[in-house]
């Protein structure tokens, strides 16, 4: 591939930043996987790929790695991720903008994306110092019961593409204070970023000096290198990012070596708005929800009930919006909505758009946008007032299409909310105290994300990130989520001169 014929390509960007980065071409050129930008559609690298001994191999030498990386202490091995919180911010600008160009993204959310990064280094720094267990009160005299963490063994993370650096750092940043080393599989539609994201912890481990060797480990690859992470019996731990059919695979498979399973998988996320609803504050919140990332989000917001009392106020103003935003290159600052990420994402969303309409579906959008390459795929996003909760508004489509329905009574709303098969993020706009916690209540969303009067997207690294159901389950980032990444012990300590045992048992002998 001679990505020097075409200066002023996004390929020649992209090659010009990995090389600041400090990402040998020898990894990106030559090699059989091919890497496109979904901007133009134009290639941008030939990556070297590893082979399944290969894979194997690595995990090997990580697992050799944290057998060293597990006695350091924990406030010294948030000292590494410190200085990759350092590095981040010293490459914000460079990585940002490749996620642009590789995933497609926005400029702000290129940045925004680096940003998380930053954010979970920080947050996993302090956490190095905070890795508790608890003291138990005893039945017994002269006993101390206690509980205690200690680090996990290699850590595999499976990534998508949507958000091909974020995920990683959620996971890594945890994983390494924790005393775990890593091993990465990224998406093949994303793997410029993996290798630039993993030249900035390299600098970091360099910075740190004495960090055993292949701490971490990115392999490039396809379907059959992340089958050997989820397969490896040294590898006690997967973090899996991708559709609910690749987490029926991985699930079961994790299972039956009885591995450790963290699944990110779908989101068909639902809001309410409400009678009393802030109409202006939910507009903007819907408007991001369900167009941001051309709605490539595990939390886009894809369905969405309007009471009948303000549905011809709000629907009218979110049409024009619709109509209104500016899809186009996200690289030169202007456009807020991106290209999808391939043919295949457009031609589901043409399928789903086809079928909403058999089933009395009223799409305004959705229609490809020229934007001067037949090889990217640009479309309006699409609103769609359906006259019920079914059909293709039952099932997640990774694009940017937002179902519309009008509700009346509540109770049943909430219903049709809970009744599909993802749960990880959802909300409600409303000002009435008992709608809102009701929302948030036992009997209220089912997802692992409720919230009140803001949107489906855009959670912060201080919590658990993850949802229920056909979600997976899976928490990262903040909160306890660093639990997953170790395991717990617990101790009892006898410290008198006789030896009773619990329940009262009596067991004497001469």
């Amino acid at each position: 591939m001679n990505i020097s014929a075409t200066p002023k390509s996004v390929a020649a960007e992209a090659a010009q930043i990995l090389e600041r980065l400090g990402v040998e071409p020898s990894l990106y050129t030559g090699g059989t996987l091919a890497a496109f930008s979904p901007v133009t559609g134009e290639q941008t690298g030939d990556l070297k790929v590893v082979t399944s001994e290969d894979a194997a191999k690595a995990i090997d030498a990580a697992d050799k790695a944290f057998r060293e990386w597990r006695l350091v202490p924990a406030p010294k091995r948030g000292e590494l991720v410190r200085l990759l919180g350092e590095e981040l911010r010293a490459a914000k600008a460079d990585l940002g903008r490749l996620v642009s160009i590789e995933a497609g993204k926005i400029p702000s959310e290129g940045l925004g994306e680096v940003q998380e990064m930053i954010d979970i280094c920080d947050f996993a720094v302090g956490l190095s110092r905070q890795l508790y267990g608890l003291t138990i009160a005893t039945e017994r005299p002269g006993h101390r019961m206690m509980e205690t963490w200690h680090p996990l063994g290699v850590i595999g993370v499976i990534s998508a593409f949507n958000f091909p650096v974020a995920v990683w750092a959620w996971n890594a940043a945890l994983a390494l204070v924790c005393g775990n080393s890593v091993v990465w599989k990224p998406s093949e539609k994303t793997p410029l970023t993996a290798l630039a994201a993993h030249a900035v912890l390299d600098r970091a481990i360099k910075r740190f000096g004495d960090a055993p060797a292949n701490l971490s480990q990115v392999l490039i690859g396809d379907r059959a290198v992340g089958e050997v992470l989820v397969d490896h019996t040294k590898v006690p731990l997967v973090s899996a990012t991708g559709s609910t059919r690749m987490g029926r695979d991985v699930g079961p498979r994790l299972a039956r070596r009885f591995a450790r399973a963290i699944l990110e998988l779908g989101g068909n996320n639902g809001g309410i708005v409400c009678p009393s609803a802030d109409l202006d504050m939910a507009l903007r919140a819907i408007a991001f929800g369900a167009m941001g990332t051309a709605g490539q989000r595990c939390t886009t917001l894809r369905r969405l009930f309007v009471h009948e009392s303000v549905y011809d106020q709000l629907v009218p103003r979110l049409k024009k919006a619709y109509a209104s935003v500016s899809v186009g290159n996200p690289l030169d600052g202007s456009a807020l909505v991106g290209p999808l990420i391939d043919k295949l994402a457009f031609d589901g969303m043409q399928k789903a758009l086809a079928e909403a309409k058999k089933h009395g579906g009223s799409v305004h959008g959705g229609e490809r946008v020229d934007c001067g390459t037949a090889e990217s795929f640009y479309v309006k996003p699409a609103l769609v007032e359906m006259p019920k909760h079914e059909g293709p508004v039952l099932e997640e489509t990774f694009a940017p299409i937002l179902y519309v329905m009008k509700y009346s009574d509540f109770d049943a709303v909430l219903q049709d909310h809970n009744a599909v098969g993802a749960g990880l993020s959802s909300s409600i706009f409303t000002l009435d105290m008992r709608e809102a916690e009701r929302f948030v209540s036992a009997d209220g969303s089912d997802c692992g994300i409720a919230n009140v009067n803001i949107g489906t997207s855009g959670a912060e690294i201080g919590g658990a990130f993850g949802g229920e159901k056909e979600t997976g389950g899976g928490r990262e980032s903040g909160s306890d989520a660093w639990r997953a990444y170790m395991r717990r012990a617990t101790n009892t300590i006898n410290y008198s001169k006789s030896l009773p045992l619990a329940q009262g048992v009596s067991f004497d002998i001469d």
